[in-house]
């Protein structure tokens, strides 16, 4: 089985997910599934369908919660140094705008990039891997190709 790479937030986080899964939204839906049945003809039974759709969600999120925490690689950023890598916290100023933002490296599980979580397999996370602070990147995106300076390396 592939390692996945994680924070400690980053793996704090998905468990305190998976236990809200399991002792606050797993035993909400039970109730609710079981309020439906009494509502007589599960045929025709709009909540009991609808429960029992927003069951299957929850407990396929706690399996892949499972599958992901156990196969976790908990890294410390603060152990690390150098140039940017998984857990580095990057100052980038857009060459063109001068517009300044800050991403962390992160694995796919907690990445999140309106929280400044960058997914390591993007193409923006892949152009910073290597660099030292000064360097100057290309990236291609959707909306055209972006130049960024690397202003900063943190490992926080």
């Amino acid at each position: 089985m592939e390692k996945v790479p994680l924070t400690r937030s980053g793996a704090i986080r998905l468990e305190a997910e998976m236990k809200n899964l399991k002792s606050v939204e797993r035993p909400t839906i039970i109730r609710a599934i079981a309020e439906a049945r009494e509502l007589g003809d599960l045929k025709e039974n709009a909540e009991y369908h609808s429960a029992r759709e927003k069951q299957g969600f929850i407990e396929g999120r706690i399996k892949e919660l499972e599958s992901i925490l156990g196969r976790a690689d908990i890294i410390d950023p603060a152990s690390l140094s150098g140039t940017v890598k998984f857990g580095a916290t990057v100052g980038l100023v857009d060459e063109d705008t001068d517009e300044e933002k800050t991403y962390q490296v992160v694995g796919e599980p907690e990445a999140d990039i309106e929280n400044g979580k960058l997914n390591m397999r993007s193409p923006l996370a892949r152009a910073l891997i290597g660099k030292e602070e000064g360097d100057s990147i290309e990236v291609r995106t959707p909306g055209g190709t972006r130049s960024y300076e690397i202003i900063n390396i943190k490992f926080i």
